[in-house]
C-alpha cells in the first residue's frame, strides 16, 4: 500500500542547540507543530544549555553542501530557513545554495545567542550583507542584529522604520524588524514587516515570562512553514507571530537559567479539544 501524500517540506540550515531550545532542535519542533515535514542541514555543533553557550564547532563547507544537495536533489523543498552560519565561508556557501533553489528563503541573521554568546564571526558580517540577505525572501533580524548589520540603534517604532529601510537596502524582498527587546510600549511586543512599499505592524501582548530561549529560531521557522503551505508573506508572518506568542506564554523553566518557549503548546491545545490554531 502506498503512503499518504507528503506534507509541505521545509529545510533548516542552522546550528544545533544541545539543550533543545533553539537552533536545529527548535526549528524541527516548530515545523512538526505547524504540520510540515522538517529537514535539516547542520552547520555547527554547540555545547549549550539554559545558562549559555560553552562551546561551538562549525562543520566543513563541503559537509554543509553535501547535506543540502542530499535533501534538495532527492526530496525537494517548499521553503528554506537559515540560522547560525558561524563563518564567512559558510555564509557564502549557503547563499549560493539558496540562490540555486526555487523556494522562498527565510534568513534569520543570527549573531549572538539569547545569553549574548557570539554565534557569527565578525568577519562574516559583510558576507551576510552582500551575499545572504540578497537571496532572502524574508529577513528576520532582532534589534541587536539590526545594530550589527546597519549600525543603527533602535529605541522607538520610528527607529524600526529606519532600520527596516536600511536592511532592505541589502536586498531581501521583505524584512521583519523584531521589536521584542524594545523598551517603549512594554505591554506589547511589536514587530514591523515591510517590503518598502507596504507596512504591517504586528502587535501582541508582552508576556511576563523570562523563559524565551529560541524565540528567533522559532519565528523564522514558523514563517518558513507557513510559506511552504502557500501563504503570502504578510499572512505567513502574522500566523507565525501568533504561534510564537503562544509559545512564549507557555515557556517553561529548564535548568538553572533561561528556559525555552513551548513549541508544542498548540498541539496540546488541539489534543485537549481546543480551537484549531494557525497551523
Amino acid at each position: 500500500m502506498s503512503g499518504r501524500t507528503a506534507p509541505p517540506r521545509v529545510l533548516t540550515v542552522a546550528g544545533s542547540d544541545s539543550g533543545g531550545g533553539a537552533g536545529i532542535q527548535a526549528d524541527l519542533k516548530t515545523m512538526l507543530a505547524l504540520g510540515v515535514h522538517g529537514m535539516s542541514v547542520l552547520t555547527a555543533v554547540t555545547a549549550q544549555n539554559s545558562l549559555g553557550v560553552q562551546g561551538a564547532w562549525e562543520l566543513p563547507v563541503e559537509a554543509v553542501r553535501a547535506q543540502y544537495h542530499s535533501v534538495v536533489d532527492d526530496i525537494g523543498v517548499q521553503a528554506v530557513k537559515t540560522g547560525m552560519l558561524a563563518s564567512a565561508e559558510l555564509v557564502e556557501a549557503v547563499a549560493d545554495l539558496i540562490a540555486g533553489t526555487d523556494a522562498p528563503a527565510v534568513v534569520d541573521p543570527v549573531g549572538v545567542s539569547k545569553h549574548g554568546d557570539p554565534l557569527l564571526a565578525l568577519s562574516a558580517l559583510d558576507s551576510v550583507r552582500t551575499r545572504l540577505l540578497p537571496v532572502a525572501t524574508v529577513a528576520t533580524p532582532n534589534l541587536d542584529e539590526v545594530a550589527q548589520l546597519t549600525g543603527l540603534r533602535v529605541e522607538s517604532e520610528s527607529d524600526m522604520r529606519r532600520a527596516a529601510r536600511a536592511v532592505l537596502e541589502f536586498g531581501p524582498r521583505w524584512v521583519v524588524i523584531k521589536g521584542g527587546h524594545l523598551a517603549a510600549g512594554a505591554d506589547q511586543a511589536v514587530d514591523l514587516l515591510t517590503d518598502g512599499s507596504q507596512e504591517h505592524w504586528l502587535r501582541a501582548p508582552r508576556h511576563d515570562n523570562r523563559h524565551t530561549h529560541g524565540t528567533g529560531c522559532t519565528l523564522a521557522s514558523a514563517i518558513a512553514s507557513q510559506l511552504a503551505k502557500g501563504q503570502p508573506v504578510p499572512e505567513a508572518v502574522a500566523a507565525a507571530k501568533e504561534y510564537v506568542t503562544g509559545a512564549i506564554a507557555a515557556g517553561f523553566a529548564l535548568g538553572g537559567g533561561i528556559g525555552p518557549v513551548d513549541h508544542g503548546w498548540e498541539l496540546g491545545r488541539r489534543t485537549r479539544g481546543g480551537a484549531a490554531g494557525t497551523g
